[in-house]
């Protein structure tokens, strides 16, 4: 039987494994879904259609599947899912989707930190860590292994790319590329992740061939994005890690970081 604290305030409805922790004067309503290992410290909020999976730890006053902000909500069951492992600390909130049947998302082993909000309809995935009080608007994506420092805001319906890393009291106005360090209000990239990329596993030659694209799109003037681009793509390595980050800056609807 789940190890629940008798001040906590438990809805019917809510599935509670047999292993959780549901600390004091927590507040569980009755769609939530609490996976197994997965600890409540006291006072979390879980609302609303929210799943946390399995072994996360959730620190006090932590909000978690609270209505979206989003003025173009029109009801329905949109809701959060959350993976497995990660640490959620105090007062971080985590808005539900927008619309009917879509899902906030958080993947596993993720470390966000105290005071950090995550908007209605942002996807995070495997290994990021958000230090503490960032602020990340609405439609937003991080990829897997990207690391936001503190103080950090992010515009709405972009993407910070796989192993970038976010210097502390940035502005995001446009997509951050994968690998890339970036920093400064507006955000500019400065150099690329080398250590990152040596932590997380990358050959030799997809560190080599990343170092090389971005001094082709970063350090070789008079070039544009595009041509930048298609020079990658003629003379670089085709490394996974280069077909990624082609793909991510053909893709960005709302430019790249430069």
């Amino acid at each position: 039987m789940a190890n629940i604290h008798p001040t906590a305030i438990i809805a019917g409805g809510a599935q509670i494994a047999d292993d959780a922790v549901i600390g004091p004067y927590c507040v569980i309503g009755p769609q939530a879904v609490i996976g197994s290992g997965t600890e409540l410290k006291s006072h979390v909020v879980i609302e609303g259609n929210t799943t946390l999976g399995k072994n996360n730890k959730v620190y006090s006053f932590a909000v978690l599947g609270g209505m979206t902000q989003d003025l173009k909500f029109k009801g329905g069951n949109p809701g959060v899912k959350i993976g497995d492992n990660n640490t959620i600390r105090e007062y971080v909130t985590i808005n539900a989707a927008t619309d009917d049947g879509n899902f906030t998302t958080v993947g596993n082993n993720c470390h966000i930190l105290a005071y950090s909000h995550i908007a209605h309809c942002c996807h995070v995935g495997n290994g990021v860590i958000i230090v503490n009080a960032c602020q990340i608007a609405g439609h937003v994506t991080i990829e897997d292994f990207a690391t936001i420092e503190g103080s950090v805001g992010i515009v709405q319906f972009l993407r910070v790319g796989a192993m970038s890393y976010i210097g502390a009291m940035s502005k995001i106005t446009k997509d951050v590329p994968p690998y890339m360090i970036a920093h400064g209000d507006p955000i500019e990239v400065r150099s690329f992740n080398r250590i990152g990329m040596e932590r997380r596993g990358v050959s030799e030659e997809g560190r080599k061939a990343v170092k090389e694209a971005y001094r082709i799109l970063y350090r070789q003037e008079g070039i544009t994005v595009a041509e930048a681009l298609d020079k990658i793509e003629a003379e670089v390595e085709q490394t996974p890690e280069i077909r990624h980050l082609l793909e991510f800056c053909r893709s960005s609807e709302k430019g790249i970081a430069r």
